[in-house]
């Protein structure tokens, strides 16, 4: 079987914070990110999309989750390529771990319809 290149891929970026990054104001974290970071994977990417979620609250191992949703493989090895060309990758936040998937990928693969649960 073989991955299809062309599925959109969802990416889950498990980081924990770095006290470089904690030492920061909120106002110098928002100013560097936006002038450092988001213009670099504007420049190297396409077709990517991304949310963040604080996990603080619960984990001591992952202070963070981020998101990303990208058209294809393609579009995601450019993301991860451009983010580790920036300051985000290991020295604001430790990378714990990259859960990378395609929705319903058996069902592509066996060309079956999705199987999911629905709330009511």
């Amino acid at each position: 079987m073989s991955t299809d290149r062309t599925a959109p891929v969802t990416a889950f970026i498990l980081v924990k914070t770095t006290p470089e990054w904690l030492a920061m104001t909120v106002a110098e974290r928002v100013e560097d990110f936006t002038t450092r970071v988001v213009p670099v994977i504007e420049a190297r990417t396409r077709g990517v999309r991304s949310r963040f979620y604080d996990t603080e609250f619960y984990s001591a191992r992952v202070t963070d989750v981020w998101v990303w949703e990208a058209d294809d493989h393609d579009a995601y090895r450019l993301l991860i390529d451009a983010l580790r060309e920036t300051p985000f990758w290991e020295r604001y936040f430790e990378v714990v771990d990259l859960l990378v998937g395609v929705e319903n990928g058996y069902a592509r693969t066996y060309g079956l319809e999705p199987v999911a649960s629905l709330a009511t």
